[in-house]
């Protein structure tokens, strides 16, 4: 597949909607003017999605608030997640994207250009802040992998554990007030790591594997 073999569609697109249009004029692909006021519409052709594709999308928008980028339309879930994710990365950059089916020759504007102000998310920043806050010290690496994380919450459970390993089986409200931890109780009944087990009611004890993770060395 040829970069060129996009051209055609996007041409003729452009033309029925009044365009006049032309090939590789300068650094540009396409561009296609209709009136002199308005911003010459640029198009820019890959045969696939690439940090390339975006680096001359980004360039061309020195030139025209209406730059698109085009590639072939794919088929499968893949393609379509593909689709999905460069079209919101499009939309954050002020890019618009075309996709060209090859077969026919459709062409489908899945984004026109437009100025991108981020929608922030109250309850997400909040669980951020909240999470920042509870978490002790600084006991991860920046970079590291999700797994094996330290979050509060598993801050929390070790208080717990290292409370039941010293004192025995416990009452919820016994460790709630011992460690400070005051959604002790819901925390060992949820057993979320497979460290606390219900000997009776409202009381919990440590499980082998809870006893495992505090005799291990710190990583």
């Amino acid at each position: 597949m040829r970069e060129s073999e996009l051209y055609g569609p996007v041409k003729g697109f452009l033309e029925d909607q009044g365009y006049e249009v032309k090939a590789e004029v300068g650094a540009a692909d396409v561009v296609a003017c209709r009136d002199k006021e308005d911003d010459p519409v640029i198009v820019e052709l890959k045969t696939r999605f690439s940090l390339t594709l975006f680096h001359q999308g980004v360039a061309r928008q020195a030139l025209s608030d209406a730059v698109y980028l085009a590639v072939p339309r794919g088929n499968g879930r893949r393609f379509l997640r593909s689709l999905k994710d460069n079209r919101a990365l499009c939309r954050r950059l002020g890019l618009g994207l075309i996709t060209v089916r090859l077969a026919d020759g459709h062409v489908e504007v899945h984004l026109d250009p437009a100025p991108y102000r981020p929608r922030q998310s109250a309850p997400r920043k909040g669980r951020l802040l909240r999470e920042f806050a509870r978490r002790e010290g600084d006991p991860n690496i920046g970079g590291s992998t999700r797994r094996g994380l330290v979050t509060a919450y598993r801050q929390d459970a070790l208080r717990i554990a290292a409370h039941l390993a010293a004192e025995g089986p416990s009452r919820g409200a016994d460790v709630a007030r011992a460690t400070g931890v005051t959604q002790a109780t819901r925390m060992m009944a949820d057993d979320h790591y497979g460290w606390f087990e219900r000997v009776e009611r409202g009381v919990y004890a440590l499980t082998p594997k809870g006893a495992a993770v505090l005799a291990a060395p710190p990583e």
